[in-house]
C-alpha cells in the first residue's frame, strides 16, 4: 500500500543502518520529511537501535529489503517523492570481488531503480557513488585536477588487480549502470561522489563502512606502521588523500535532491591532501600524539585533486574545514574508547 503523507514530502533512504545513511535520515526528519528507510534485518534490534531512536524526531518507517531481492524495494519506495540510494556491498578482503561486490552492487542499483519506475511518484533519485569511481587511472605526474567528466579505469583495475580493487570497480560499474538505466527509463538521476568521510557516527558501533577512513584518521595519531603503509597505498592508488565531513555529504545530498536546476554527477570533496601533508598538519594540531612526519622519498604532493567546483557553483557551501573535521573525529574516537587522550 502506498504511503500517504498529506502536505509532507516523503523520502526513501536505501541502506539506513550505515554511517552516512543514518545521518541523512536524521537530517531529513529534522527538515520535516516523512522518511522510509530500508535495512537488511529489521528484527536485529541492536543494529537498528539508532534508527528506532530517530523515530522520536518524526515520521520514520523502517522496512526490510535486500539489494539482491528486486521486489523488496516496492513497499518502501511506494508513494515517495525522493529516493536516496546509499546501500552498497563492501568486502575489502574478498577473494571473489566479482560475485561479492560488483554483481550485487549493479543488481542493487537496478532493483532500486526498477522500484522507482513502478512507484510512478518518484521525482528524483540521488545515488551515492564514490571518489573511487573517478580517480583511479594510469596517469602520471602531479597537479592533475579531476572533475565529473573523469571515470576510474576499470580495465586497469581488473587487469592489475591492486589491493581492494573490487570496491572501486564495483562503485564505477554500479554508477555507470545507474546512468544507463536512468536514461533508458526517463529517471531524473543525480549522483553524489564523496571522498573518504569522517565525523561522528550515529551507529551503535564504529561502522565497517567508515572503518577504513577512521583507521586512516587514527593511523597517524596511533603511530601504527601497518596502517600508515595502508594510507600510503591509498594515495598511490587513488592519487590523493581526500576527506569530507559526513554532515557535508548529507547536506549535499539533500541540497541536490531539492535543487531543480541540478543535473548529472557532483563531486563532494572538502579537503585534498597527501600522506606527508596530513601528517604535518596533525603533528602541529595534536602535538602530544607525536605524529611522525618523515616519509623518506614518498611523494609529498598528491598526484591529483578532486574539484567540487560544480557543486559550489550550484550554490552549495561546505560547513567543515580540515580542523573541524579532525577535531570532531578525534573526540568521537575518544568517546568510543578507540583513541587515548
Amino acid at each position: 500500500m502506498a504511503t500517504q503523507h498529506i502536505g509532507k514530502k516523503t523520502a526513501c533512504v536505501v541502506g539506513g543502518t550505515g554511517f552516512v545513511a543514518s545521518l541523512l535520515v536524521k537530517l531529513l526528519l529534522e527538515k520535516g520529511y516523512a522518511v522510509n528507510t530500508t535495512v537488511r534485518d529489521p528484527d536485529n534490534q541492536k543494529k537498528i537501535s539508532h534508527l528506532i531512536a530517530l523515530q522520536d524526531l518524526g515520521d520514520l518507517r523502517i522496512f526490510g529489503a535486500d539489494l539482491t531481492d528486486e521486489g523488496s524495494f516496492d513497499a518502501p519506495i511506494a508513494g515517495c517523492d525522493l529516493v536516496f540510494h546509499l546501500a552498497t556491498p563492501v568486502h575489502f578482503a574478498s577473494e571473489d570481488p566479482e560475485n561479492d561486490m560488483i554483481k550485487p552492487a549493479i543488481q542493487g542499483v537496478h532493483n532500486v531503480l526498477k522500484a522507482c519506475v513502478r512507484a510512478k511518484t518518484v521525482k528524483r533519485v540521488v545515488l551515492t557513488s564514490s571518489a573511487a569511481a573517478v580517480t583511479i587511472n594510469k596517469l602520471n605526474g602531479t597537479g592533475l585536477v579531476m572533475d565529473e567528466s573523469h571515470w576510474t579505469d576499470v580495465e586497469f583495475l581488473s587487469t592489475e588487480k591492486p589491493p581492494t580493487w573490487g570496491y572501486p570497480a564495483s562503485k564505477t560499474l554500479a554508477e555507470k549502470a545507474a546512468w544507463k538505466f536512468a536514461e533508458e527509463n526517463d529517471i531524473d538521476l543525480i549522483t553524489v561522489i564523496p571522498t573518504l568521510m569522517a565525523g561522528a557516527s550515529l551507529t551503535p558501533d564504529v561502522p565497517s563502512s567508515v572503518d577504513w577512513c577512521n583507521k586512516g584518521i587514527l593511523t597517524f595519531l596511533s603511530g601504527n606502521e601497518f596502517l600508515i603503509n595502508g594510507m600510503k597505498g591509498m594515495q598511490m592508488l587513488s592519487g590523493s588523500i581526500s576527506i569530507t565531513h559526513v554532515e557535508d555529504v548529507c547536506r549535499a545530498q539533500i541540497f541536490l535532491a531539492e535543487k531543480e536546476s541540478a543535473s548529472g554527477r557532483f563531486i563532494c570533496c572538502g579537503v585534498n591532501t597527501s600522506v606527508p601533508e596530513l601528517a604535518k598538519f596533525l603533528n602541529k594540531r595534536y602535538p602530544h600524539y607525536k605524529v611522525p612526519t618523515d616519509f623518506g622519498d614518498f611523494p609529498s604532493k598528491a598526484k591529483l585533486t578532486l574539484s567540487s567546483e560544480k557543486l559550489i557553483k550550484e550554490g552549495f557551501s561546505f560547513k567543515y574545514g580540515i580542523e573541524a573535521i579532525y577535531d570532531q573525529t578525534v573526540e568521537y574516537f575518544k568517546a568510543k574508547g578507540v583513541l587515548q587522550n
